[in-house]
């Protein structure tokens, strides 16, 4: 029954067409992020780009190195697109847009990190097995099918994203409209739907047609029947995403998974005239270590599922300590402001001085290390060596106050501690931060 489920070959038109949107979108991504100035001022003009902690030995190339490096990834992302060496150049990508990943934090994003899930998923699919230089070149590795396993595979963590997505709605700021409000406050003067954006019932809208897009999306588009209009609502919806929050390829590269939800007669009539439709639907193949392949799989999916629950093993509000935010689906949520003083102290002298913290951060990190606990930790850390190269040994005392969703500020971090001495626990809660009073 398993093997039936798993291992029936089914048709692969969505799987190929899908590789060839994939690949350009992320050629855009990497030809885009040069473009627009996103490398200069996130991986270039910084003195330093706070890694994943444990990361520090990944830095960006010196001088104008990471704009080559994003043009190298370009051009794999058109080799992955026209299927030519394609496990090679998927690999690089992967390896690429991992490391990029985590080397910075300043401009984190859950769909980056959806995006080196994927890319690691595209590596060990049968992708380039039709529409591709590689099939062209040789005949033998030409298939018109695949393994029902790597459709159910695609949609399943798709599924995972949108609903974990949905559930981290839960929360009282989302459905009384406060957040979208906030949300929109900034996009007032957007042409033709500022105004519009303005008002109580839009907050509503959003709040409501967020939370159930994410949750129905997967779910709708399995049915045939809502299949056309959840589709259409597809389409507004990353639209409006992409117009509104300026979010690059995310919104049309979760278009164009909806091609798994479609009849391989319906992708061939629209993208690949020539191919011919696999019917023989009762074909098994089992792959030689089958159980190897169930085991990883499983493994796979329980820290999918598992990896997004952690900030529930943590004490207090995960809006507030950001501790188990990251990779756990939580999504334009909540809107943090803060403010913050570090205070380094020197141990022989007791001469107490205060950071100018420009001097230090570029603009965006400068707007985000007051509500970061794990970026103030890691500034910290960074002073206590600054001092050190100048033979000081130092305290830092950071006085930080935040406020979530236009709340009033609380203090954040306990002034009292001297964050120099602190060790970072990667799955363990920091008694620096102090309790929050959210309501």
């Amino acid at each position: 029954m398993l093997n039936r489920f798993l291992f029936t070959r089914i048709d692969n038109s969505a799987l190929v067409v899908f590789r060839v949107f994939f690949g350009l979108l992320i050629a855009l991504e990497a030809f885009g992020s040069i473009a627009t100035g996103w490398i200069k001022r996130t991986l270039i003009e910084p003195q330093e780009t706070f890694n994943f902690i444990g990361f520090e030995f990944l830095q960006p190339l010196p001088g104008n190195g990471m704009l080559y490096y994003y043009g190298v990834m370009g051009l794999f992302g058109l080799l992955v697109m026209v299927g030519y060496k394609y496990r090679f150049s998927i690999f690089c990508y992967t390896i690429m847009w991992a490391s990029v990943y985590l080397m910075q934090k300043s401009s984190y994003n859950n769909h980056y990190y959806l995006l080196m899930l994927l890319c690691g998923i595209m590596f060990f699919l049968p992708a380039h097995k039709n529409a591709s230089i590689d099939a062209w070149r040789n005949a033998s590795l030409r298939e018109i099918s695949m393994p029902r396993w790597v459709w159910l595979f695609i949609v399943f963590q798709m599924w995972i994203v949108y609903t974990y997505a949905s559930v981290a709605k839960l929360y009282p700021d989302w459905f009384n409209g406060e957040f979208p409000r906030i949300l929109m406050k900034s996009k007032a003067d957007y042409w033709l739907v500022g105004d519009l954006l303005q008002q109580g019932w839009a907050h509503m809208s959003i709040s409501w047609f967020g939370f159930l897009f994410d949750l129905l999306i997967i779910p709708l588009l399995l049915y045939r029947k809502t299949r056309v209009p959840v589709f259409i609502a597809a389409i507004f919806f990353h639209l409006f995403n992409s117009f509104i929050f300026h979010i690059g390829i995310f919104p049309y590269l979760s278009l164009a998974f909806t091609l798994f939800f479609f009849p391989s007669e319906k992708i061939n009539k629209w993208f690949l005239r020539g191919k011919k439709k696999y019917y023989d639907e009762k074909k098994i193949i089992l792959p030689k270590y089958r159980n190897a392949f169930l085991a990883v799989i499983s493994i796979w999916f329980i820290f999918q599922l598992g990896l997004p629950l952690r900030h529930w093993f943590y004490e207090d509000d995960v809006l507030w300590t950001e501790e188990g935010h990251r990779l756990s689906w939580r999504m334009m949520l909540r809107s943090k402001s803060g403010r913050s003083a570090f205070r380094v102290v020197d141990k022989d002298t007791k001469k107490v001085e205060y950071i100018d913290k420009a001097k230090f951060l570029s603009n965006k990190q400068l707007g985000a290390i007051s509500s970061k606990p794990d970026m103030i930790w890691q500034f910290s850390q960074r002073l206590k060596r600054e001092y050190a190269k100048k033979g000081q040994d130092v305290q830092i005392f950071v006085d930080s106050k935040v406020s979530v969703n236009g709340r009033p500020y609380q203090q954040f971090i306990d002034p009292k501690v001297d964050l120099a001495n602190e060790k970072w626990h990667h799955f363990k809660h920091h008694d620096w931060i102090l309790p929050s009073k959210l309501d």
